[in-house]
């Protein structure tokens, strides 16, 4: 059993956390352990002839544990027969058969691929009248409650600490019922229906206090996007502000986490207020700086007293007095700071981030979408090219899912328009668009589109991506399109990462011979876009690293437009005048399929160069507030050791 295999926190930790939390390395680690509890628990049921009764969630979390159930049943022989299920929830009103419906993806990811019996499997109906609701969701209660309740739950968790769908506000004691869904979570849910307006406002969700009566919950959490509702639900009071805190009253609950979902718990993030600790060099930093913003003050300005008025003082018995720590911490962030990104040619660079020779390096940087680059680096992208590097750009993925589809329409009529215009003849582009005009046209909310669609949506963003490189002055053979497979799905569910996608990573690496590479270091999910092309970057670097080139190359990680590095994390930074902030913004204007109503805006109503500018300005801000120079702008970033 998981409780029982896997170390609970301990006293010193519960002085913080009031429900027992379980960090693994990865999701995928995670996933397995808790496959190995529910199959366990399955095996035992059967022995006693009973059925196991399971409640189950949806969305990205769970999707690891359902594939290695599935590969357990597949390898090992795992049978479902004896097993009932009944998921959380459904969205309202929702066909069974509809894209984004929960019997979908419950049949997709589970139910269709194990020996689970159909009659057994229970997910709420999002196709009954309104006024049948109500006596469903009791029913749905009475076959619970007939089968004895749920032996294990599974959960995930909402950036509002929601739970199943029941959102904040709601009451320990409600039951199953039709809730009106939070405006986050449409928002996060929105990618998933090709914007806000057709997102579901309704939902049918298993109450509060059903999940409650479950004799075993295990809530999964996975990316740096849900640390901080970990931390406030297992911390923080218990609130129907944050439902996912109720989880604190029951006896037999734990969140089971990777390392980024826990990196904001007490124990995880500040664990010297937890235990004594090994205060190693990254450690020191992370805690001074911490104390410096939490208590406003410039890193020289803090005293003793702040130290042991902290829970610092062991930081002062084994290193001394506060002055000398501090200097040696201020010189430390000072020496991230570099107006030279490829090195300082002819230059002394024992204090500076990156080496001075060769004073002309070979730069590749990986863009995940095709406008990542500009949006998260395109201050450091036009330096290095200025300041004489020989700057390569690979475009990971088409992003064509992200362009609307009135773009791809007026595309397609701009090639209409062109050829009449040049009385150029041809039947096939005319065939061609009148597919995809009826296509489009009748295309029903979140159906996926036809091929020609996308690679119309393709060519947009290509278009987009050359005219930035262009505009930061790169040449087109500097430019790569590489269009990685595991994308090309045509939804927000892309397939694993392939071999053939590690390959086109491992060619363009070897191709160019980089002393810089530039990755998109972005971990807030795990399962998206930017995680899966960072993880071919870092295997096609693991596959080369015994090439001679590769003993001369350093690997730089940035952020996406979504959050940023934490100051104590930081390695370089680079500073940007007004007129540079300016520049970039007008490079990232170049992807105007971006601007004016993005398909996938998320949680920030900011376009995504107010995002880069604030998310810049901050960085420095921060760098300010510490008593370092004050810049305009900052863009971060942090070194991988392979």
């Amino acid at each position: 059993m998981l409780k029982s295999t896997i170390d609970k926190a301990t006293d010193f930790e519960k002085r913080f956390e009031n429900i027992n939390t379980v960090m693994f390395e990865d999701s995928q680690v995670a996933s397995k352990a808790v496959a190995k509890e529910i199959a366990d628990l399955i095996k035992v049921k059967q022995s006693q002839k009973q059925p196991c009764i399971l409640g189950l969630a949806t969305g990205s979390s769970p999707k690891g544990l359902y594939a290695e159930l599935v590969r357990l049943h597949k390898e090992k022989g795992l049978s479902f027969k004896n097993v009932v299920t009944f998921n959380l929830d459904e969205y309202y009103p929702m066909e069974p058969d509809a894209v984004n419906s929960y019997v979908r993806f419950m049949k997709k990811m589970l139910f269709d691929q194990v020996d689970i019996l159909p009659e057994n499997c229970y997910i709420p109906d999002g196709t009954l009248p309104k006024d049948k609701i109500a006596s469903y969701c009791s029913d749905y209660e009475k076959k619970i409650e007939a089968l004895g309740g749920i032996d294990l739950q599974i959960l995930g968790i909402g950036g509002n600490g929601h739970i199943g769908f029941n959102e904040s506000g709601s009451l320990q004691n409600s039951k199953t019922r039709l809730v009106a869904l939070d405006h986050i979570t449409r928002v996060a849910a929105s990618k998933d229906f090709a914007g806000l307006s057709n997102t579901p406002r309704t939902a049918i969700t298993l109450g509060v206090k059903k999940i409650m009566e479950a004799k075993r919950v295990i809530l999964l959490a996975w990316g740096e996007s849900k640390a901080n509702i970990i931390k406030i639900s297992s911390e923080g009071q218990v609130t129907n502000q944050v439902p996912a805190s109720f989880l604190q009253e029951h006896n037999n609950v734990t969140f089971v986490l990777d390392k980024e979902a826990a990196s904001k718990l007490t124990r995880i993030n500040a664990p010297w207020l937890v235990e004594k600790v090994t205060w190693t060099d990254r450690l020191i930093r992370k805690a001074v700086l911490g104390l410096a913003m939490h208590l406003n003050k410039p890193i020289l300005m803090l005293t003793d007293a702040d130290y042991i008025e902290n829970g610092m003082s062991d930081l002062l018995a084994e290193l001394g007095q506060a002055y000398d720590i501090n200097i040696k911490i201020f010189n430390k962030l000072q020496h991230t700071i570099t107006g030279w990104p490829g090195g300082k040619p002819n230059a002394d660079d024992s204090h500076r981030p990156e080496r001075a020779e060769p004073g002309k390096k070979r730069v590749l940087i990986f863009s995940p979408h095709p406008d990542d680059d500009i949006i998260s680096m395109g201050g450091t992208f036009k330096r290095l090219h200025e300041q004489g590097h020989e700057v390569h750009v690979a475009y990971q993925t088409s992003g064509n899912i992200a362009v609307a589809d009135e773009e791809a329409l007026r595309f397609a009529n701009f090639v209409i328009d062109y050829n009449a215009k040049f009385d150029i003849k041809s039947e096939a582009t005319e065939k061609i668009y009148k597919k995809v005009v009826k296509s489009l046209t009748d295309k029903k909310p979140s159906e996926i589109d036809i091929p020609e669609a996308r690679y119309i949506k393709g060519l947009i963003r290509k278009g987009e991506a050359r005219a930035t490189s262009h505009f930061v002055g790169l040449n087109d053979d500097h430019i790569h399109f590489m269009e990685m497979p595991f994308y090309e799905t045509g939804t927000i569910d892309k397939h694993p990462l392939g071999e053939e996608d590690i390959q086109m990573t491992v060619d363009i690496i070897e191709s160019i011979k980089p002393h810089q590479i530039y990755a998109a270091g972005d971990l807030a999910d795990p399962h998206g876009t930017h995680k899966v092309c960072l993880d071919a970057v870092f295997e096609a670097v693991r596959r080369l690293k015994e090439k001679p080139f590769m003993k001369d190359c350093w690997v730089w990680l940035y952020r996406g437009a979504w959050q940023e590095w934490g100051i104590d994390e930081i390695e370089m930074a680079v500073p940007m005048s007004p007129d540079q902030v300016l520049e970039k913004r007008h490079g990232i204007f170049k992807h105007q399929s971006q601007k004016d109503g993005v398909v996938f805006q998320g949680s920030d109503a900011r376009e995504f160069w107010q995002r880069a500018e604030d998310r810049n300005k901050e960085t420095a801000g921060l760098y300010d507030q510490l008593g370092l120079a004050h810049y305009a702008a900052m863009e971060a970033f942090v070194r991988w050791h392979f």
